[in-house]
């Protein structure tokens, strides 16, 4: 179910300036859970670029990019993605999102990462998301239990974040969670 106060989509070419605006307020907010970014990230033309790929993704039934909106107003507020896709006797997919510091608390991740599992399940058929969350991010771990997700083990060095090897505390949900 959606938060009475935002809106989620797809992200389309026509939302990078507010993606590019949504990087950038947010960039030192963010830095400490994401990969390290070469500068020309926060571009508008790498953004665009980024979200062809989305779109492409998207429709090749990839991945799916989606943007948080506030519900007055509009103003995208923050960006949640199924990724890495896979079909066959997995039919699983990751999912990861951010969203603006101001809007942080306020249930939208928890109403946008329910509404994407939703999605998951009963759009695209799949049978289980899974995320990897920094065990000290406490915040995004609490969205995902709050969303129904489990957390099923530790992933040692998992990702490269912040120019670190980072552990990952390993979340995920299939559809018999939802019984």
């Amino acid at each position: 179910m959606l938060h009475k106060e935002m809106d989620i989509r797809l992200l389309t070419l026509d939302d990078a300036e507010s993606l590019l605006h949504l990087r950038m307020s947010n960039r030192q907010f963010l830095q400490p859970f994401e990969p390290l970014h070469a500068e020309n990230h926060y571009t508008l033309g790498e953004q665009q670029k980024l979200l062809a790929s989305k779109v492409k993704a998207a429709e090749a039934g990839q991945a799916y990019a989606f943007g948080i909106f506030s519900s007055s107003g509009h103003q995208l507020i923050g960006k949640i993605e199924l990724s890495a896709i896979a079909r066959g006797p997995l039919q699983n997919a990751n999912i990861g999102y951010y969203l603006d510091q101001h809007h942080n608390g306020k249930g939208y991740a928890t109403a946008a990462v329910s509404y994407c599992v939703n999605y998951a399940f009963d759009q695209l058929g799949l049978h289980r998301i899974q995320a990897g969350v920094m065990p000290r991010n406490i915040p995004s771990k609490r969205v995902l239990e709050k969303a129904g997700f489990r957390q099923e083990g530790l992933a040692l060095r998992y990702l490269n974040i912040n120019g670190v090897w980072e552990d990952h505390a390993l979340f995920a949900i299939t559809t018999e969670d939802r019984a």
